[in-house]
């Protein structure tokens, strides 16, 4: 904590010898979201270049003034939070004065411009995310303030922890991890009692592309189990690009890569290549829209397909036919074909890749 309160004082400080210099202050953040900002290594993924280009927030641009403020609020914020060791959620902050910050979006972007520029991880800064992950299967932990958690695979799941890094005596047999991108599907495995079926594993959904605490809690589970981790996605550029967020994150938290990156997942499935092996009707396959063209064409230009050649192959196979598939594609062969012949098939036989 002292390490928080002392870059943020470090900021301030500049800001109090720009005013007695006359000067207007100025806030330097890095670019977050320019690729050239970025490079990538197969064993870490997306990582943040040390002398990265940067943007200033000026005091003196109308343009950027209001942002200016809403960084110092929430530095503010921050340091008091900090300082009396209290937390609150990235709502809770947008809710303080919700005139200020105008939405949502403006909030969440700002706190991880104060990360990246304090080069201090937003756990640290005693900002909570809103959990959207669930995790089911054989595993068990401790939470923070003492509670017990069970996941054994039943007909529930259990939300993925608010404070990743506070969870201690994590216990689990499981074999393997699976990642499952869409909730139906994961509540479909649950319902199918997959976890039972199957030999010992741990599902985890982030309910689409997912949250900061999914991430860091795949991420813990892989530093405290090191069992393979499998991704089910649909067989569409929306659900690859979601695995790569696990595998090799995110251009924008590329920062904190350290902390996120899981690159060793496998793309278990759904593989276009799979569509064909198992006779799926055209019928029941989706044509492409124009931003599911954009997005395969960006995601074949990234730097982590071109390490792939197996993944190359399969968003090759996808932009042929410029069709895609749900998940749920695989119920019409039968209602558990995904949980009782795919996925053990897929398992047993290695069928990832």
């Amino acid at each position: 904590s002292s390490e928080v309160l002392e870059a943020i004082e470090k900021v301030i400080e500049d800001v109090f010898k720009s005013l007695a210099q006359k000067k207007a202050p100025v806030l330097t953040v890095a670019k977050r979201s320019d690729w050239r900002n970025v490079k990538f290594t197969d064993s870490v993924g997306l990582q943040m270049v040390p002398h990265c280009t940067t943007k200033q927030i000026r005091s003196d641009c109308p343009r950027s003034a209001s942002k200016f403020a809403r960084m110092l609020k929430i530095l503010s914020m921050i340091y008091k939070m900090v300082q009396s060791n209290s937390y609150a959620t990235k709502r809770d902050i947008y809710y303080s004065d919700t005139l200020l910050f105008g939405s949502q979006l403006v909030v969440d972007n700002i706190i991880n411009d104060i990360s990246c520029m304090l080069k201090i991880p937003r756990r640290s800064l005693h900002i909570l995310s809103t959990v959207n992950g669930f995790v089911a299967g054989n595993l068990s932990y401790t939470e923070e303030d003492g509670t017990k958690v069970n996941c054994t695979c039943g007909a529930t799941a259990v939300t993925v922890p608010s404070n990743v890094q506070g969870i201690k005596n994590l216990n689990s047999h499981a074999k393997f991890l699976l990642i499952v991108e869409k909730d139906a599907t994961f509540q479909r495995l649950l319902d199918d009692d997959f976890c039972n079926r199957m030999s010992p594993c741990i599902m985890i959904t982030g309910k689409g592309i997912p949250d900061l605490n999914t991430r860091l809690f795949v991420r813990k589970l892989w530093d405290s189990f090191q069992i393979p981790i499998f991704t089910l996605m649909d067989a569409d550029p929306h659900g690859v690009e979601i695995m790569c967020i696990y595998k090799y994150g995110s251009v924008s938290m590329s920062f904190e890569a350290h902390h996120l990156t899981v690159p060793s997942i496998k793309w278990l499935g759904l593989l276009p290549s799979d569509l064909e092996r198992l006779n799926i009707h055209k019928d029941v396959l989706i044509p492409f829209t124009k931003q599911d063209q954009n997005k395969l064409s960006s995601l074949q230009k990234r730097p982590y397909i071109a390490c792939q050649p197996m993944w190359k192959k399969e968003l090759e196979i996808m932009a042929a036919s410029k069709l895609k598939a749900e998940i749920q594609v695989l119920t019409s062969l039968s209602s558990h074909y995904l949980s009782r012949v795919y996925l053990p098939n897929k398992l047993q036989f290695g069928g990832w890749i």
